[in-house]
């Protein structure tokens, strides 16, 4: 053998034994990862009484499992326990289980948009107490938004299945603008969380409260205008299908989801400096998961073809205007709705169109094992 031959056998050995002990170490990072969600979610159940128990869990496989919404708990009622009906050792048992099912930054997204209710509960006040004075002085005839509680506590945790077993199980919380599903198969050590929702009313807190200037989801409002406005007169033809945008994300609540149309701008028409920014959008949203979690819905999407994935926006590119944009390839879908309150509520989700409430990971299990 000549040695050009030889150092090329070596290099692709080793090239080979690289990538495997990457996988290795990725696949080890994954247990360890489904590991500490399910040890939290034992806690979690191991800390609740009887009758709380029962509030909280369901059967993997029930119609609960599907059931889910972002809108007001008054306006479409939740199940499982909430936070405001725990002790506070409880709800820290609730915290630490959301705090290994998400990044650092999803966690502390999730949490924050929780207590901006309470931000949202005084904003609502101000205005029913300023459409009251302006009425009593023959001004207007508003009474301002309607009275809807708004309450950082009153979030739902729901287990679904066994955490303890060797097959497959999930956890959901679920309230106004935030809905999270997490499903886990402890037999694979894996694990997925779609669909992912967030929400923010307002999307930027006005003056005249503490949290002036506070958007919690400006990271993704920024990158999809980020993306659009660096797109040229004729990409944007494409790209921008309406010139005002709908009402909200066109999927809302559905249980299955097919791809949109109409599709928008392919990242094959993209220049290089366009398809980072489209990249970036999706690893915006991607970063909320755990590091493993985004980096198995990377390499789905990688392999279906980053050129397949697609930008739509409608309404003005401007700030401040009401936009909705979404990223769609072959296995996933984002959705950005900012309509609501003049363009100041927004609305995001990410979604798998075959992966959702864990479909691609616990087939097999709901398949064999009888329920």
């Amino acid at each position: 053998m000549r040695p050009a031959s030889r150092r090329l056998v070596f290099v692709t050995i080793a090239g080979l034994v690289a990538a495997g002990s990457a996988a290795v170490v990725h696949g080890m990072v994954r247990q360890r990862a489904s590991a500490a969600v399910a040890a939290a979610a034992r806690s979690f159940l191991e800390g609740l009484s009887a009758e709380e128990r029962q509030r909280a869990t369901f059967p993997l496989q029930s119609d609960e499992w599907t059931r889910w919404h972002f809108i007001p708990v008054n306006q479409f009622e939740r199940h499982g326990l909430p936070f405001k009906d725990m002790t506070e050792p409880q709800r820290q048992r609730a915290r630490d289980l959301l705090k290994v099912s998400l990044s650092q930054s999803g966690y502390q997204t999730a949490t924050s948009i929780m207590a901006l209710e309470s931000v949202l509960g005084v904003i609502e006040d101000q205005q029913r107490a300023a459409a009251a004075a302006a009425a009593a002085a023959g001004n207007g005839r508003g009474t301002g938004p309607a009275m809807i509680p708004r309450d950082p506590v009153n979030y739902f945790v729901s287990v679904f299945g066994d955490p303890s077993s060797r097959a497959g199980w999930g956890w959901r919380l679920e309230g106004h603008h935030v809905s999270l599903h997490f499903s886990v198969d402890n037999g694979k050590m894996a694990m997925t969380s779609t669909p992912i929702f967030f929400g923010t009313n307002p999307a930027e807190v006005p003056a005249g409260s503490p949290q002036a200037g506070l958007r919690i989801l400006a990271a993704e409002e920024d990158a999809g205008r980020a993306l659009v406005t660096a797109l040229d007169v004729a990409q944007r033809t494409t790209a921008v299908y309406r010139p005002m945008a709908p009402n909200d994300i066109a999927t809302s609540n559905m249980v299955n989801i097919t791809p949109l149309d109409p599709p928008g701008l392919a990242a094959s028409a993209m220049t290089p400096a366009q398809r980072d920014l489209l990249m970036r959008i999706i690893s915006t949203y991607s970063s909320a998961m755990l590091p493993e979690v985004a980096a198995d819905r990377m390499a789905k999407i990688t392999a279906a073809g980053t050129d397949k994935i697609t930008f739509a926006w409608a309404g003005p590119v401007e700030k401040g205007q009401r936009y909705y944009y979404r990223v769609q390839g072959p296995t996933f879908l984002i959705e950005h709705n900012n309509t609501q309150n003049n363009g100041n509520h927004v609305h995001s989700v990410w979604r798998d169109f075959n992966g959702d409430f864990g479909r691609d990971l616990l087939a097999e299990h709901m398949a064999a094992v009888a329920h």
